[in-house]
């Protein structure tokens, strides 16, 4: 059954083209001469790319359907990495082509959560906040107070990002997984 353009909210899936989108904003118009609209922005779920699209109020809109799967992270293997599924214990392996930059956060035992469309795994939606290792940082040398206070280092899991001068090898810290940015140092 067709979705109307009053039934376009934020977090509804939708067909178009082939393609799953998120709905991320809408905007309903109603002007005074005229038919009633809704501007939207769509996330495109397989690759993350937003477009955006105007629906008249006679345009059908087909739903999409996604099922939202929770897997836990085993390993890796060449260009596959393998889940388990919490439902039935079943691994499930996906592809690096799906998983893109989000395989610099995997950690062994991690929980995230697959979208699926018609059995076929569109992405997966990693924690907001994981607690990853230190293994490689450069030492601060005292003093130094002329940088931003800055550095590079190197996670657990392969990823570099910057972090305060005072980060230190063997740190756990705190990271964001959709900026990529340190939060806060968890022990040392």
């Amino acid at each position: 059954m067709p979705l109307s353009i009053n039934e376009l909210k934020t977090g509804v899936t939708v067909l178009l083209e082939g393609a799953v989108y998120q709905v991320i904003e809408v905007e309903h118009v109603k002007p005074g001469k005229g038919s009633a609209f809704a501007r939207t922005k769509l996330r495109n779920l397989k690759n993350s790319t937003i477009i955006e699209r105007t629906f008249k109020g006679d345009d059908k809109i087909e739903e999409a359907f996604v099922e939202e799967k929770t897997l836990q992270y085993l390993y890796k293997s060449a260009d596959t990495y393998h889940f388990m599924s919490q439902d039935n214990f079943e691994e499930i392996s996906i592809s690096s082509e799906v998983l893109k930059d989000k395989v610099l956060f995997l950690k062994d035992n991690l929980e995230v959560t697959a979208l699926m469309y018609k059995g076929e795994i569109l992405n997966i939606n990693l924690p907001n906040f994981i607690e990853l290792e230190v293994v490689y940082t450069e030492e601060a040398v005292k003093g130094d107070t002329v940088k931003l206070g800055t550095k590079p280092a190197t996670l657990e899991t392969g990823a570099v990002i910057e972090v305060p001068l005072f980060i230190k090898k063997g740190d756990i810290i705190k990271v964001d997984t959709r900026s990529k940015e340190y939060i806060e140092r968890i022990s040392t």
